[in-house]
């Protein structure tokens, strides 16, 4: 082991990024006052643009910006206030773009809302962020009609599939949806009001420009709640300018911003990564979006898809083995194709193989966390050279103006090889947990270093490698075992499709590994399985119980497996 400590007096990892990647980005970050520039800096620029598509319907910059501006226009009319919150509850559709756009203008705080949210859930939220305007899609209005009573909501907005979809395919779309797929429970919201008719009157009215700060909060965006409730971590403009730039940056020349990229948008918008990659850094480069609504209809996804010609795609692992299951998905053609990222969730490395060889792009490992904006490390991106790389496992090495450290159990920081917790200090880190000093203590240092629960090694380049999560690790005769681990093993199985890994308690050895998998193969047994992992792993590592299912493991919206659901 090196002996080399990690509290550098130099960013070791700084030698790992490609000429023209600087090393910090605080001074762009300065020649913004808000991320309202930053937005109309963009849409002005690539007015004549597609930004987004949206079941066969396109929406150019130009339009993004004049809806937005309606849109908060209608929020200032209705007397929403610089720093109130405003709540969107939508799945990837063209209003969510223009709902974004319209809250920051007014000078409001954005509060994401995953739309599968139960009425108990939402009901946290709604009651901890304070949201008195509640922007929702019409398929889940039922669930916040629950819960109204007792909330703080007091402008209701409904939106529908065919809003914006022109007069007769707008109403086909609508009586699909309702009468035929039967997809809009009854619902009964007195007071609200249909999008189009607010993007009407917001037309009506003019639109005052409100003065905003970097420091200023700009997100809540909350967290999964693995821990009891969830919190909402405050994003201001500076964290998300910063992150933007320094995803930007990372990218650097390589895009020709003459000639438009094309990016498949299959994780949902409202999801921290996708807003700031997807949404922010593609709108930077005046992009074009392909969103895509439901992302687990891998039928639906390729049929959307099959008149399309795009250049990248971000998603998380079990969507990646989702389309390599789709025949057509496999059989298309890739030439265009020239960046795959992944992050989320540890890439298995039975898919990202497959993925190599049905597609000729290896998929690049990110990380981030949504207290970071999210966008931590991501291994270099050459774009020219990318079908001659290949699949490292790794999550790369910190972007410009992040410092990372591992930290030992004991307190201690980690030598280079040596597993530590990572912890992450920058611009992009959060100001905090909303309305939650004691946990925001926990996780946050005065120097402004943040815990990611995490636990992982760099190498003497500055490459990290991610192990597991501090708390899902698995303590077996006091040896620690990662489910990572074994779950890589184990998909490497021809007959594995899904597979999870968690503790369960043992008097003996304090815990055992056990392993939920839903089998490719009908026939696959207990004691192929545990055959095929004997042959990597070493004895406390291999499970000691098997549970087949027949149906799919359960999952975040954007895919991540859960293995507190499991446990």
């Amino acid at each position: 082991m090196n002996a080399v400590s990690q509290e550098h007096t130099e960013r070791i990892w700084l030698n790992a990024y490609l000429p023209g990647v600087p090393a910090d980005i605080e001074a762009g970050i300065e020649a913004y006052p808000s991320l309202r520039e930053v937005f109309l800096e963009h849409l002005e620029k690539f007015r004549e643009r597609v930004a987004y598509v949206s079941i066969g319907t396109e929406m150019t910059y130009a339009d993004w910006q004049v809806q937005g501006q309606a849109f908060a226009a209608w929020l200032q009319g209705q007397g929403v206030k610089k720093g109130d919150r405003v709540a969107l509850m939508m799945p990837n559709c063209l209003q969510y773009p223009i709902c974004l756009l319209g809250t920051i203008l007014a000078g409001a705080v954005v509060v994401n809302v995953n739309p599968l949210y139960t009425s108990h859930e939402l009901k946290h939220l709604l009651k901890d962020s304070e949201a008195e305007t509640l922007v929702i899609f019409e398929n889940f209005a039922h669930t916040f009609e629950k819960v109204a009573q007792g909330s703080r909501v007091k402008r209701v907005v409904v939106a529908a599939i065919g809003d914006l979809l022109g007069t007769f395919k707008g109403a086909a779309m609508n009586f699909i949806l309702r009468r035929v797929q039967k997809q809009v429970p009854k619902f009964h919201l007195p007071g609200a009001v249909r999008f189009n008719n607010v993007l009407k009157q917001g037309r009506a009215l003019n639109h005052f420009p409100v003065e905003m700060h970097l420091d200023e909060l700009a997100f809540l965006q909350y967290t999964g709640g693995t821990t009891g409730d969830a919190k909402g971590v405050m994003l201001s403009h500076r964290n998300i300018i910063a992150n933007l730039l320094q995803a930007k940056a990372w990218v650097g020349d390589q895009l020709d911003q003459d000639k438009q990229e094309t990016n498949v948008t299959l994780l949902p918008l409202y999801h921290i990564f996708s807003l700031t990659v997807n949404c922010l850094m593609f709108m930077c480069l005046g992009g074009r979006n392909i969103l895509i609504a439901n992302p687990r209809d891998v039928k639906r996804v390729q049929m959307i898809l099959r008149k399309e010609r795009f250049n990248g795609i971000a998603g998380v692992n079990t969507l990646f083995n989702g389309l390599l299951e789709n025949k057509e998905f496999c059989a298309r053609d890739f030439s265009d194709l020239r960046m795959v990222i992944a992050g989320g969730m540890a890439t298995h490395t039975a898919v990202a193989k497959r993925w190599k060889e049905v597609t000729g792009l290896p998929i690049i490992e990110g990380y981030g966390l949504t207290e970071c904006s999210p966008v931590v490390s991501i291994s270099p991106i050459n774009i020219a050279r990318m079908r001659e790389m290949e699949f490292t496992g790794s999550i790369g090495v910190p972007l410009p103006s992040t410092w990372v450290r591992f930290m030992r159990e004991d307190g201690e920081l980690a030598e280079i090889g040596e597993q530590g917790e990572l912890q992450v200090r920058g611009p992009q880190v959060m100001q905090g947990y909303w309305k939650r000093p004691k946990e925001t203590a926990e996780v946050l240092d005065a120097e402004g270093w943040l815990s990611t629960g995490d636990i992982g090694v760099m190498d003497e380049r500055g490459y990290i490698r991610l192990v597991d999560r501090k708390k899902d690790m698995i303590l077996v005769s006091g040896f620690n075992v990662y489910p990572n681990e074994i779950e890589d093993v184990v998909a490497l199985h021809p007959g594995v499709g899904e597979v999870a890994a968690i503790g369960v308690e043992d008097p003996v050895t304090g815990e055992k590994v056990k392993i939920i998998v839903v089998r490719k193969d009908p026939s696959l047994t207990q004691e192929q399985i545990l055959a095929h992992c004997r042959e990597y792993l070493t004895g406390y590592k291999v499970p000691k119980y098997v549970e087949f299912r027949s149906v799919e493991l359960p999952k975040t919206t954007v895919g991540k497996v859960l293995r507190r659901a499991l446990r």
